[in-house]
C-alpha cells in the first residue's frame, strides 16, 4: 500500500467514524461477533501460518494465541453494556443543583502496530478492545511474520469493510508512512528502540500512545522455594515460543546456596518437556529469522553452558540453553535475551537481589518463587515492575480480569478487559447542571457576605 493509499484509507475511516456508524452498542457488538466468527473460520489457516513463521505447534498456537483472543472477545461481549454505561459520581455541594458523571468516548481512528512473536494474539486482542470502544482501526502486522500477516489481511478484508478495519502490510516504508499521518490513538507492541521512534512521531501530532515494550524480566528463586515445581514453571515460561516472549523470565536470580540444586532440576525439566534432543522435537519452535538467530548464537559463551547450546542455522533452531556463572559483564546480560537462553545469576541475600533489580530499567514482568510470606511482601514493596507472578511465570497476562502493561522503559499504558476498553476510550467528565435554580455565590460582585460564606464553607 502506497502512502497515498494510506492517506485515503485514513480519510475514509475518519469519515466513517464521524458518521457515528461504529459507535452504537449494536454496531460494537456486531463487530466483536464478526471478529469472533472470522477467527473461527480462519483458525486452521492461522495455526498453519504460525507454524510457518515461528515453528509453533498447533497446541501452542491455540493455547497462547487463539484461545486468549477468544477469551478477550467473549469478555468484552458479555460486559459491553456495562463498559459503555456512564458512571455517576458525587457532585460537590457548591455545584448544587447538578448531576455529575464520567462518560467513555471512543478516540476515533486508531493505529495498532503489532509484533512478530505473537502475531495473532497481539494484533487481534487490541483490535477487539478498540472495536468494543467504538473506534475505527488500521492494523499494521509485522513483516517478520509474513505468512501470518498475509492470513490476517485476507481474513480482515473478507469480514470487515475497510472504513471500519483495514490492514496495511509491508516493512519499514509502510511503518514510516503510517507514523507520519495523524491518528487519534496509536497502540504499539514491540521493541524499546522502535517504541521510541513511535513516540517521537506521535509527538508531532500530540497523539496519545500506548507502548507495550519489554525488558530484562527477572525471576527470583528464594531458598524456601519448591525447587522442582519452580524449575517446571520456569522452563515452561522461558522456552514457550522458543523464548520469544516479552514476559519470559529473562534471567534467574537465585540464592547461591540452592543454585546447584536448581540447575539440576531445570536440566531435568528441559529433557522432560522437550526431550533429550530438543532440535528434533516437532513441537519446539524456531527463531523468527537468521538475523535473530545469529544475534542469539553470539550471546552463547561456550565456557558457561550448563545445558544445551546446540544450534541449527538451517532450521533456525537453538536448544533450550542454561548458562551459569553469569555476571552483568556477559554479553547475554546487556539487553533483553528474547530467545531460548537462560542465564543464572546468584545473590548472597535478598537485599542484594532487590538492589540489582532496582538499579536496572523497570522490567515488564517479575517472578518470584518462595514459600516465605515476608519475601512475597518484600518483593511487592521493594521492586517496581509491570506485573508478574509469585510461584509461576507468564500466566498473569492470560486473563481479561487484570490489566497488562509495563512501567518506565517497559511500557506506557495497559490493556486487557476493562483496561483495554478504557485504553481505547477517552473518559469525559460531565456536569449536567439544572436550570430551575441558579446559586449566586460565584457571580460578581463579590460582597462581604459572600466572603463570609466562603470562609465558613472552608472551615
Amino acid at each position: 500500500m502506497t502512502e497515498q493509499d494510506i492517506i485515503k484509507t485514513i480519510k475514509r475511516q475518519n469519515e466513517y467514524f464521524e458518521s457515528g456508524a461504529a459507535q452504537s452498542r449494536k454496531a460494537r457488538l456486531e463487530s466483536l461477533e464478526t471478529l469472533e466468527k472470522a477467527i473461527n473460520i480462519y483458525k486452521n489457516d492461522l495455526c498453519e501460518a504460525l507454524k510457518t513463521d515461528l515453528g509453533k505447534s498447533e497446541v501452542e498456537s491455540l493455547m497462547s494465541e487463539l484461545s486468549l483472543t477468544f477469551a478477550e472477545i467473549r469478555w468484552l461481549k458479555k460486559r459491553l453494556r456495562s463498559l459503555m454505561r456512564k458512571k455517576h459520581v458525587r457532585t460537590p455541594i457548591v455545584q448544587f443543583a447538578a448531576k455529575s458523571f464520567r462518560s467513555p468516548s471512543p478516540y476515533g481512528t486508531v493505529l495498532i502496530i503489532s509484533p512478530w512473536n505473537y502475531p495473532v494474539l497481539l494484533t487481534l486482542e487490541p483490535l477487539s478492545d478498540a472495536l468494543a470502544a467504538g473506534n475505527t482501526v488500521i492494523l499494521k502486522p509485522s513483516a517478520y511474520a509474513p505468512e501470518t500477516s498475509r492470513v490476517l489481511k485476507e481474513m480482515i478484508e473478507e469480514f470487515f469493510d475497510p472504513e471500519l478495519v483495514a490492514v496495511v502490510t509491508g516493512g519499514r516504508s509502510e511503518n514510516k508512512a503510517l507514523l507520519h499521518q495523524r491518528f487519534d490513538k496509536i497502540f504499539f507492541t514491540g521493541s524499546k528502540s522502535v517504541g521510541k521512534e513511535v513516540m517521537r512521531c506521535a509527538a508531532e501530532h500530540l497523539t496519545p500512545v500506548t507502548l507495550e515494550l519489554g525488558g530484562k524480566s527477572p525471576c527470583i528463586v528464594e531458598k524456601s522455594a519448591k525447587i522442582g515445581l519452580a524449575a517446571k514453571r520456569i522452563v515452561f515460561g522461558k522456552f514457550l515460543n522458543c523464548g520469544q516472549t516479552c514476559v519470559a523470565p529473562d534471567y534467574i536470580l537465585c540464592d547461591r546456596n540452592i543454585k546447584d540444586e536448581l540447575v539440576v532440576a531445570i536440566k531435568k525439566e528441559i529433557v522432560f518437556q522437550f526431550g533429550a534432543e530438543p532440535l528434533e522435537n516437532l513441537n519446539y519452535g524456531k527463531i523468527v529469522n537468521e538475523k535473530h538467530f545469529d544475534r542469539l548464537k553470539s550471546l552463547i559463551n561456550a565456557e558457561k553452558i550448563a545445558f544445551g547450546g546446540k544450534c541449527d542455522r538451517e532450521t533456525l533452531k537453538i536448544e533450550p540453553t542454561v548458562l551459569v556463572d553469569i555476571t552483568w559483564d556477559d554479553a547475554v546480560m546487556e539487553d533483553e535475551v528474547f530467545g531460548p537462553l537462560l542465564p543464572i545469576l546468584t545473590y548472597k541475600n535478598l537485599d542484594e537481589a532487590f538492589s540489582v533489580i532496582e538499579k536496572n530499567p523497570r522490567p515488564l514482568a517479575l517472578y518470584c518463587f518462595t514459600e516465605n510470606k515476608k519475601v512475597k511482601a518484600d518483593v511487592l514493596k521493594k521492586c517496581r515492575f509491570g506485573g508478574g507472578c509469585i510461584n509461576d511465570t507468564v500466566v498473569h497476562l492470560a486473563t481479561s480480569e487484570m490489566p497488562f502493561g509495563g512501567v518506565g522503559e517497559s511500557g506506557i499504558g495497559s490493556y486487557h478487559g476493562r483496561a483495554g476498553f478504557e485504553e481505547f476510550s477517552h473518559t469525559r467528565s460531565i456536569v449536567d447542571k439544572k436550570t430551575w435554580i441558579d446559586m449566586p455565590m460565584r457571580y460578581q460582585p463579590y460582597t462581604e457576605k459572600k466572603l463570609k460564606i466562603l470562609k465558613w464553607l472552608l472551615k
